[in-house]
């Protein structure tokens, strides 16, 4: 069994509401320092009956099919086995 721990995360220049209102949060708690936050996904996905490379290239797929929307998000992962 293999376990792919994808993150996905808004391109550089791609506006992040939720990211600013978290930053005035943190300011308003006393935290100025924080110049930013940025907003992402991590996902955990089990794959059973597959190769490492086999593993790999479902994940590739789903973050490009499903997870991630390409002309907002980039994406990363790994896979290991458990």
């Amino acid at each position: 069994m293999w376990l792919a721990q994808a993150h996905v995360r808004l391109k550089p220049g791609i506006n992040d509401p939720q990211g600013q209102v978290i930053k005035e949060a943190l300011h308003s708690l006393g935290f100025a320092d924080v110049a930013e936050v940025r907003v992402g996904k991590y996902m955990e996905i089990r794959i059973e009956g597959s190769g490492l490379r086999e593993a790999e290239e479902q994940v590739e797929k789903m973050c490009r099919m499903l997870l991630a929307n390409p002309v907002m998000e980039n994406f990363e992962f790994q896979v290991s086995e458990i």
